[in-house]
């Protein structure tokens, strides 16, 4: 196993210190020709990438640059050291304001954000490659991930997703949390959606790798099909923590949608796939567990030097 990141937005202290790590850009492809000469590399499991849905509504350039283009090098890359297995981390993004929830992977397509159509062109670059490339891949469409293992969690130098953003305000006293919309068509007025655990969504990479003959050219959700409003979520916190933080309603952020909750048959039935640590309860104590033990993120650990030769994903 190999890792590469530009650290840009990740930790070198986040991976472990027996994997081989190369701080490079996945659009860079001399140091990822170096990287795929030294190693035996048998597939690539591909996170990186620009992911903030607000961000790519202000400035769509990078999405599209890092989302697109750069893996395209990464795809020519691959195929020139005969690499044809890929996992790809795609997103519940590319069905904009769905129609039918829970939502299908056959649901149409309908991005309203740059990031989600950015996305979904990177998905049907995919299927170009699998059909004049010989590329074996798997598409896995995230809804909400969340939670922690106990020695890895989430601590993003721009926190946006909503859970660490609660638990942060309450570890720093902070006076609320805002609450980013409460007049969508839902029941309390704030948006849904399916949060999934960062094991399980793991465990569905591990299935889909192994599968990967069979299963090339498929799309999965990853998501649990139960839905949870920002309200609820806030409540959830409040519970398992003790804690009454408040809450602060404000504008919408442009380019979220309503409602966004997956059917998973799919990986179930061909995956055998179930979450297995993905109620709303467990998910957050172990988010708040590793927030406890990490309050300034990974830099309370110690930070191993990276290695100047080595790259990984975001």
């Amino acid at each position: 196993m190999v890792a590469i990141d530009n650290l840009s937005e990740g930790h070198r202290a986040a991976v472990p210190p027996q994997i081989p790590f190369y701080q490079a850009d996945f659009g860079d492809p001399a140091a990822l020709d170096d990287i795929f000469r030294r190693h035996p590399i048998d597939a690539v499991m591909h996170f990186a990438g620009e992911a903030l849905v607000e961000q790519s509504m202000k400035a769509p350039s990078p999405f599209y640059v890092s989302n697109v283009a750069r893996g395209i090098f990464l795809l020519d890359s691959m195929l020139r050291h005969r690499i044809r297995n890929l996992i790809f981390a795609s997103t519940c993004a590319v069905y904009g304001e769905p129609h039918i929830v829970p939502i299908p992977e056959d649901h149409p397509k309908s991005p309203i954000n740059p990031y989600g159509k950015s996305k979904l062109a990177f998905e049907d670059i995919l299927a170009d490659y699998r059909k004049y490339a010989g590329l074996h891949y798997v598409s896995l469409r995230y809804f909400n991930v969340a939670g922690a293992s106990p020695h890895r969690g989430e601590a993003r130098r721009q926190e946006t997703h909503l859970i660490p953003l609660i638990l942060q305000a309450i570890q720093s006293s902070a006076p609320h949390v805002s609450v980013f919309g409460d007049d969508y068509p839902t029941p309390d007025g704030t948006a849904i959606r399916d949060y999934v655990h960062v094991l399980d969504i793991a465990e569905a990479h591990l299935r889909a790798l192994k599968d990967i003959d069979r299963l090339s050219g498929s799309t999965f959700n990853v998501g649990t099909g139960a839905g949870h409003s920002i309200r609820q979520v806030i409540d959830a916190v409040r519970r398992v923590t003790g804690s009454n933080i408040a809450e602060k309603v404000s504008p919408r952020r442009p380019g979220d949608p309503a409602e966004l909750v997956a059917s998973g048959e799919k990986l179930r039935l061909e995956l055998n796939w179930q979450p297995a640590h993905s109620s709303l309860d467990e998910i957050i104590a172990s988010a708040w567990t590793w927030k406890q033990s990490h309050p300034n993120g990974y830099l309370d650990g110690p930070q191993a030097a990276a290695n100047p030769l080595i790259a990984s994903s975001r």
